[in-house]
């Protein structure tokens, strides 16, 4: 079983959301560490290079061909150039059903990408990170 890439790490988040660019990035990244902090109960950790995470659980993959299995952040986001990504948001049912309700965001795999976090819906965004902060480990599968 390959090893996962993305794990916890001691690097700072403050030094990395000071670095966030555009020069809005790092107000928004600040903005959302606190509104994920107030909501999770739980201080940020930086995932690999480029993840700000709060909490963990332990997943393993659905696949049959191949077993993957690690930790990851419950819910956490990535202050990108482009768009500010917001991981853990859509993985619990619950979460994806509210998620229409949020604002202005496209969809990718296991992410949701805000262009500007003022486009969204901040009430909803917190009932989301509050939905995600709750999931539990993946049973074993065997």
């Amino acid at each position: 079983m390959a090893e996962p890439k993305t794990k916890p790490t001691d690097a700072s988040v403050d030094a990395f959301l000071d670095a966030a660019q555009p020069a809005r990035r790092v107000e928004e990244g600040r903005r959302l560490a606190q509104l994920m902090r107030e909501e999770t109960g739980e201080e940020p950790v930086l995932w690999g290079p480029s993840i700000v995470g709060f909490g963990s659980f332990h997943y393993v993959s659905p696949s049959a061909t191949s077993r993957t299995e690690g930790d990851w952040p419950k819910v956490g986001f990535s202050p990108r150039k482009g768009a500010l990504t917001l991981y853990g948001l859509k993985d619990l049912p619950e979460g994806a059903a509210l998620l229409p309700e949020l604002g202005g965001y496209t969809e990718g795999a296991g992410c949701v990408y805000v262009k500007r976090l003022d486009a969204v819906d901040e009430a909803v965004l917190r009932q989301l990170v509050r939905i995600a902060a709750r999931r539990e480990d993946d049973p074993p599968r065997a």
